[in-house]
């Protein structure tokens, strides 16, 4: 896969860096290929927080963020011609991928230099840090969280928090083409990158 200019998701990146304590058709499911171990808090969760009952170590990722999605699988979120790019912000490793001398669609991958309460952080930022805060369908029992610092979802931005474990998250940005833009929900279409997030870093296929 060649290399594009980078192309930050500023609302992501704020997103995820602001606080360190305490959501394309088709849904393919990830079907090989189990949850290495990694730690859990074994401490409650606070109210209302889901549970991370199988967490996957993601530190690997940090090394190379542009694997937590396969080439075929962003061909499904894009299209065949989109290119990546790796980069090293204030919120920890990175990669995006859109197509050439476009600046939208967009799926970029965070994962969290922080060491966090995973899925607690967003929860416990709703209302202050975040204005949007929503959880979505959970995928194969993992959480999936749609926040915001701002609510973007009406200029076709969304990011979502899937949490690998009750620590840790990735971050899952997507922003839609201009002709999508009030056609297709920008959540559902970052839950659908996750999908495939999921899929990837559990070795499925």
């Amino acid at each position: 896969m060649r290399r594009a200019t980078l192309f930050l998701s500023a609302a992501a990146l704020a997103a995820l860096s602001s606080c360190s304590t305490p959501t394309v058709d088709g849904s393919p499911t990830p079907t090989s290929g189990g949850p290495s171990s990694a730690p859990s808090s074994s401490t409650g969760l606070p109210p209302g927080v889901p549970k991370v009952e199988h967490p996957i170590d993601v530190a690997r990722f940090k090394q190379d963020p542009c694997a937590t999605l396969t080439e075929p699988r962003v061909d499904e979120l894009l299209g065949p011609r989109a290119e990546a790019e790796r980069a090293d912000g204030a919120a920890g490793p990175s990669c995006l991928w859109r197509i050439p001398s476009t600046s939208r669609p967009v799926v970029q991958v965070i994962v969290s230099d922080f060491g966090d309460s995973g899925t607690a952080k967003f929860y416990a930022g709703k209302g202050t840090n975040y204005k949007v805060l929503e959880p979505l369908e959970p995928i194969n029992g993992y959480p999936v969280t749609a926040y915001g610092v701002i609510d973007r979802r009406g200029q076709g931005d969304c990011s979502v928090a899937l949490g690998t474990s009750d620590t840790q998250t990735l971050g899952i940005a997507s922003t839609l083409s201009e002709v999508n833009v009030g056609k297709k929900d920008p959540c559902a279409i970052a839950r659908e990158a996750a999908i495939r997030v999921l899929a990837t870093i559990r070795g499925g296929n």
